[in-house]
């Protein structure tokens, strides 16, 4: 009896092997059945987001009468390129692309740096009242820009730069309290042995924030230029306010310019639309791996 207990345990365990294959087949069936449905799921919530965009494309490229057709056509018969032709030959399109294009770009520059410095001290540097001082730079986030848009206009009147892009650049080169904050929680989550090593070897605070925290930083402060290219891109209300000489004008005032009409070409405002929507979608395709790893990296840290 004792002799036949052994031989009788691989007979035993022979029996559970398919069982155990099969459950792990299972399994392994449940969870490609589970990111199906997720992936499914996700691309229904992104159709949300298409759709419209695919329309504006559509609309783009139809006549009047396809545009307003009913049903809606999705598809036009032929596809109508002039649309594109007349969005940019109707009103100074280049010109006030380079205007849009110099607020972009050094309002950008503008924001990267000045948060950056700023909230590199309020991270990284230890100072008395320093947590009560930003907890006042995030009130400021409270504060719409409707309420200090007359003093910034009478501010700006006396000193000479209404009709500038000065009213436009220059602020942001003073910081963002939305930016100090996503800056400030990522400079936290990097190890401060890498400072201390750098002071050891005798550098000062600007070389450590220059040459060892700003490398580092690379996916928040392509999070911080996305979010400010698509505000400045965008932004109408600014340009109303500070610009009065037409050359000047950005946009998103050449734009209103065309809606103000009493006929208003709907075919060529959704190809000026496509053209000032590409660009977002551009930076945003470049940028996407840093503009995630940032923001998953932000929101991980206290």
């Amino acid at each position: 009896m004792k002799m036949a207990l052994p031989a009788s345990e691989p007979h035993q365990q022979r029996k559970l092997v398919p069982n155990q294959g099969k459950t792990r087949r299972f399994d392994k069936l449940n969870r490609k059945m589970s990111k199906l449905l997720v992936y499914l799921i996700l691309l229904l919530f992104s159709l949300v987001f298409i759709v419209p965009f695919l329309w504006l494309i559509s609309g783009s490229l139809k006549s009047s009468t396809e545009l307003f057709a009913d049903p809606p056509i999705w598809i036009p018969e032929v596809l109508n390129w002039s649309n594109y032709k007349e969005a940019f030959s109707s009103f100074p399109f280049l010109l006030y692309l380079k205007n849009t294009l110099i607020v972009v770009v050094f309002s950008c520059v503008g924001a990267v740096l000045s948060n950056a410095f700023i909230a590199y001290g309020f991270s990284r540097i230890e100072w008395k009242y320093r947590d009560a001082v930003f907890i006042v730079v995030l009130a400021t986030l409270m504060l719409p820009f409707q309420v200090i848009m007359i003093p910034l206009f009478l501010l700006f009147k006396d000193i000479g730069w209404i009709g500038t892009y000065l009213p436009l650049i220059v602020p942001h080169f003073f910081g963002n309290a939305f930016f100090i904050f996503l800056l400030r929680q990522f400079f936290k989550g990097i190890p401060k042995e890498l400072s201390e090593a750098a002071k050891m070897d005798g550098a000062n605070e600007f070389i450590v924030f220059w040459k060892v925290i700003l490398p580092l930083s690379k996916p928040i402060l392509a999070t911080v230029v996305i979010f400010q290219f698509i505000e400045a891109w965008r932004d109408f209300l600014g340009p109303l306010i500070f610009l009065s000489d037409n050359s000047h004008y950005t946009l998103s005032l050449g734009v209103q310019q065309i809606m103000s009409q009493n006929d208003p070409r709907w075919g060529l405002l959704m190809a000026i639309g496509v053209a000032m929507t590409l660009p977002i979608i551009i930076i945003f395709f470049f940028l996407q791996r840093y503009f995630i790893e940032g923001i998953t990296f932000t929101g991980s840290k206290g």
